[in-house]
């Protein structure tokens, strides 16, 4: 195969930081290429650079034998290169044919052809096998259906380049399969895709071909037949990675958190997010949350959190009515949420880490009194978290959005894990991370369990929630389908729950665990 880009001795250097180092790419048309590396690898500051985003400190880039220079995004979407980003660029007021039209040449010039436009990109959702209303706002979408917008924006763009940058992240593993049909259908049709996800097995299953980026440095350029899930990781890492969870047998103790028909939706509507869900967490546990994105678990977790106010029910943590309370007395007596969208919810991403790190409890006499913070320990606080916690940054006083997303993730779980909890909710904790980082903090989350620890784990991630989880629940329309332990159930059993039979029908009668 002909080679259509080539990136030579790309330099990026940001204040304080070096994330490029003289990094080589070779990529043939036709081909998945798969870039792998830690959080702050370097991997999506080298596709900022390809996509026009970031201008490169130095270095070329040539497609197709030809020297090209990005002066913006633009500039590298008319000569065919498109980014659907791991954190959505997308507007969420506006439909999706328009966002599909910001920037784009077929925007009609002073009058936009919204009816042309929606007809494109149905047509190539049907033809990549995506149900997409083009009309629908993208505010009103699940997390999922955002993602499928972003990848058909880039190709209602003319992209014959497309990276996609985490793409299965916020996928369940049927859509996840149908996105990997598409990209074989893409590549089929003489498309260029270049890849990058911390998921082994997906780099294994989709590429043809792998980079490795180490500290900002290329590390090598490998055929993906000639190596193994653990070569990968040893190559992505530089040392072994284990991918088994130690799991000490334990007596389950008294329930922490009963969840008794908790209901959101209108009373008299026969259509309800959240439909009558009763769940009990126990000391000790850790309880899987388990369904396709969309089916309620984000709400759940709302309504336990204090974001949101439910209908019905109630959820008793501690003598407490947590449907009841705000979200600081929530947090203020031992509850430690990790949210599902670190930077709408988990962080603010202006502030520097040292903020953040205190977000949950600024106002206790643990860093302060009086009214006034004591930032000298705030910082050697955080400067103990960024350090046990394995977090890349130049230092404490790092804006947020500086960090990688997967950096960012850490600076949540190092907040919220510290913060010692009764009862810890965590929506999507790995969610980002490359492997490295995904051991560390299923350890962690182990750990929290061992010690007696209330763990409600939800998670889209179905090898995620088996291996962790002491009890599994499986959501589906705002219901539960039925409640398992991993060693007694099978994944064509969780996957006809995730569809929406109920475990009963399945067992043909037979009892929740």
């Amino acid at each position: 195969m002909a080679t259509i880009l080539e990136m030579r001795h790309i330099y990026k250097q940001f204040p304080g930081v070096l994330a490029n180092a003289d990094v080589c790419l070779q990529v043939e048309a036709g081909e998945v290429h798969t870039l792998l590396g830690e959080n702050g690898a370097g991997k999506s500051t080298l596709m900022n650079v390809l996509c026009g985003l970031y201008k490169p400190t130095s270095g070329e880039i040539l497609i197709e034998g030809k020297p090209v220079r990005f002066n913006s995004a633009k500039d590298s979407m008319a000569i065919g290169i498109g980014m659907v980003h791991q954190h959505f660029m997308l507007i969420p007021t506006m439909t999706v044919v328009e966002n599909c039209l910001i920037g784009s040449h077929d925007a009609g010039g002073m009058k936009l052809d919204l009816k042309t436009a929606a007809q494109k990109i149905s047509a190539l959702a049907k033809e990549y096998s995506m149900e997409l209303d083009p009309y629908k706002k993208i505010g009103d979408l699940a997390v999922g259906e955002r993602q499928r917008v972003e990848i058909i924006k880039a190709l209602f763009r003319g992209a014959r380049i497309l990276i996609l940058d985490e793409p299965t992240a916020v996928l369940t593993p049927q859509e996840t399969h149908e996105l990997f049909n598409m990209v074989h259908s893409l590549t089929d049709k003489g498309f260029t895709v270049l890849f990058i996800s911390h998921k082994l097995n997906e780099v294994k299953e989709i590429s043809n071909r792998v980079t490795v980026l180490r500290l900002g440095r290329t590390c090598g350029t490998y055929n993906i037949a000639d190596c193994s899930v653990n070569d990968l990781a040893r190559l992505m890492v530089g040392r072994e990675v284990s991918f088994s969870i130690d799991r000490r047998q334990q007596e389950q103790g008294a329930p922490v958190l009963q969840i008794e028909d908790l209901t959101l939706g209108q009373k008299d509507s026969e259509v309800k997010t959240l439909n009558h869900v009763n769940l009990t967490v126990h000391g000790g546990e850790i309880l899987g949350i388990a369904g396709v994105d969309g089916n309620g678990q984000s709400e759940l977790v709302e309504c336990l959190t204090g974001l949101r106010r439910a209908s019905e029910g109630k959820a008793l943590y501690k003598g407490k009515d947590l449907l009841k309370c705000s979200t600081r007395e929530i947090m203020s007596h031992g509850v430690s949420h990790i949210p599902q969208d670190r930077q709408r919810t988990g962080l603010v991403m202006p502030m520097p880490l040292r903020e953040n790190f205190i977000l949950q409890d600024y106002y206790t006499e643990e860093f302060g009194k009086g009214g006034f913070i004591d930032w000298k320990y705030v910082d050697a606080y955080s400067d103990r978290l960024i350090r046990d916690f394995g977090v890349k940054t130049p230092g404490r006083f790092e804006l947020a959005q500086n960090l990688s997303g997967g950096n960012q993730q850490k600076v949540i779980v190092a907040r919220e894990i510290s913060r010692k909890p009764e009862l810890l909710i965590a929506m999507h904790p790995t969610r980002g991370l490359d492997v490295g980082a995904i051991e560390y903090i299923h350890k962690n989350i182990m750990d929290q369990r061992d010690s007696g620890i209330g763990v409600l784990l939800v998670s889209t991630e179905l090898e995620e929630v088996l291996k962790l989880s002491d009890r599994v629940a499986v959501m589906y329309e705002g219901e539960i389908m039925g409640i398992v332990k991993p060693s007694e159930t099978t994944v064509e059993e969780m996957g006809l729950m995730m569809g929406g039979m109920p475990l009963e029908k399945i067992r043909g009668g037979g009892e929740n665990v």
